[in-house]
């Protein structure tokens, strides 16, 4: 059990972005796994360890992954932040013009890789910094006002450049009326999508699939699990709205509740 709890997980489909990275994550995990079998056949996992240890005395590595501590981050406008990120003693990443780098890390417990261009000159000592852009979309559906979200998320998975995050809220009577259960579990996988469900006559999550109980509220979604779910974002978002009239006053009036104004809300 020990060993598998050490084995290198595969990477999904919507880890890599499909920029011909070198190393792209899934050489890295050709490596790491291949890294683990011979420490799993030999009993010693100290093998594991040994690679990480001599990767780090290099300041980039074609390879792998080199760790670098981040030294400051700084907010730029609304969503773009400057990344400053530490290199050992004076050294340098010594890129050429235009050159990028990947830079991986864990997002909501998948391991997820993008390439970026350093905006500092590429022979600066010491360290090295980026621009990384977020954006943060609230959507609120009951029933069939899931339909115009739809398009609108699948635009942002498709684009692998986007890096919005996303929440959306799903509120249906039970669970069997939930809409399109399988294009929605598949979107819920992306590093960067949320879905959570409202289910206003399921009085238990027990009878529910394993898979949706964590996520899945009973009862309306009531201007208390409002500011659950707001507080729950990394900013304040942009929201959407579609439902019923009533549905949508009630949204507008809990989001006004919670900090949200207008401007910052459409409703279909």
């Amino acid at each position: 059990q020990d060993w598998l709890a050490l084995r290198p997980r595969e990477p999904s489909p919507s880890q890599c972005c499909g920029g011909g990275c070198k190393p792209c994550i899934y050489d890295v995990y050709e490596k790491e796994l291949a890294q683990w079998e011979r420490a799993k056949a030999k009993q010693d996992k100290s093998l594991l360890t040994e690679k990480r240890e001599q990767s780090s005395n290099s300041v980039l590595n074609p390879d792998t992954f080199t760790a670098f501590s981040v030294s400051s981050v700084e907010q730029l406008t609304e969503d773009t932040y400057q990344y400053k990120f530490e290199l050992p003693g004076n050294s340098s990443l010594q890129l050429s013009l235009g050159q990028h780098i990947v830079l991986r890390g864990v997002v909501n417990g998948l391991e997820v890789q993008r390439a970026y261009t350093p905006i500092s000159p590429g022979n600066a000592e010491g360290y090295f910094e980026v621009l990384i852009k977020y954006g943060e979309l609230l959507m609120l559906a009951s029933g069939t006002g899931l339909a115009p979200m739809l398009p609108i998320l699948q635009s942002i998975t498709d684009n692998e450049e986007d890096e919005t995050f996303v929440t959306l809220v799903g509120c249906f009577p039970t669970f069997d009326k939930i809409y399109l259960k399988p294009l929605l579990q598949d979107l819920a996988r992306y590093w960067n999508i949320r879905i959570f469900y409202i289910l206003s006559q399921e009085t238990s999550l027990e009878k529910l699939p394993w898979s949706y109980q964590e996520n899945t509220y009973t009862g309306r979604l009531n201007e208390d699990l409002m500011k659950t779910i707001i507080n729950s974002c990394r900013r304040r978002p942009f929201v959407l709205i579609c439902g019923s009239s009533a549905f949508n006053e009630d949204m507008t009036r809990y989001l006004k509740a919670a900090g949200i104004e207008e401007n910052s809300c459409f409703v279909f």
